[in-house]
């Protein structure tokens, strides 16, 4: 039962990681109908920018706020340069554009940082457990993560739901053209929207790279579990993304910690504990698949 415990726990962990990232790609994709690939390069360069900012002040939780506005700077400068130039034209040329803006970054990134891989070292308060029950420790960044990542879920839950600029965001997401022919001026909104969803991927990549360490590429795999996430949670919905994101870390982790021993049963243990990741893996893509199935437009999409 402890162990089981554990393991929801970093399903909670995972989950929040990837709704942080899954929420500022749909954002993206259902306000400004852009496919951004390059969603995460900055994943990869927020945890970058944390590394570097650690290193010059000495701060574990100065680096991570000082990453932050960097974050926002490249977000703007994206789609001022970039993703703007990119709204009138049609998803391959998102694809195309965003896949060189790829090949860009982690070039960029060895330019910079080099091609060795980096670590965050965690400061003595984070390094250790905590007794989630009596007797029962868990790590104490992983519960921090869960606990950074609830605070900021609510925030952005608060900010599209309560807020003037929430407001305009659920519109921009359901129908653009009618928000700028109100007077609404929809390049500020489109800036605000990308900025947000920078910060948010660089929270994650940062939060991240204790655990999974810094190299090049970091976010170009884990976008794809992010597109699926948004799929299943439904294009431009943050509701959506946040149970996905919730369902899909359940899954993956559970999916990991128990299905070894099970497939022992019928392999030997060797192949069982290959077997097991992969197969977990493919346990999401069958569920984004059944969820299609039965709500082509993901859970909380807008139905056409």
């Amino acid at each position: 039962m402890e162990y089981f415990l554990l393991q929801v726990l970093n399903g909670i962990q995972l989950g929040l990681l990837m709704f942080l990232l899954a929420a500022g790609l749909t954002l993206v994709f259902g306000i400004m109908d852009l496919v951004n690939l390059a969603h995460g390069s900055l994943y990869m360069l927020g945890a970058y920018f944390a590394w570097t900012f650690m290193g010059w002040t000495g701060s574990f939780v100065l680096g991570a706020l000082l990453a932050l506005p960097a974050a926002l700077a490249l977000g703007v400068i994206v789609e001022l340069v970039i993703a703007r130039r990119l709204y009138a034209r049609d998803h391959l040329d998102h694809v195309l554009a965003t896949f060189g803006l790829i090949l860009f970054f982690n070039e960029l990134v060895r330019v910079l940082w080099g091609p060795a891989g980096k670590s965050i070292t965690l400061p003595p308060a984070l390094a250790g457990t905590i007794d989630i029950l009596p007797g029962v420790p868990y790590p104490t960044y992983r519960f921090a993560i869960i606990v950074v990542g609830a605070v900021v879920a609510l925030f952005l839950a608060w900010l599209v739901t309560r807020t003037r600029i929430g407001m305009l965001i659920r519109a921009g997401a359901s129908n653009r053209r009618m928000v700028a022919a109100l007077g609404v001026n929809i390049e500020l909104l489109f800036t605000l929207v990308f900025g947000l969803g920078a910060i948010l991927a660089a929270i994650a990549g940062l939060m991240a790279a204790p655990i999974v360490s810094l190299k090049i590429g970091m976010g170009d795999d884990i976008l794809i579990l992010a597109f699926v996430i948004i799929v299943i949670g439904g294009i431009g919905s943050i509701k959506g993304a946040f149970i996905a994101a919730m369902v899909v870390g359940q899954v993956d982790i559970i999916g990991r910690a128990f299905l070894p021993d099970l497939l022992k049963k019928v392999m030997s243990s060797s192949a069982a504990s290959t077997a097991a990741p992969s197969i977990s893996q493919v346990a999401v893509y069958v569920l984004m698949a059944a969820v299609l199935v039965w709500r082509p437009t993901g859970l909380f999409g807008q139905r056409q």
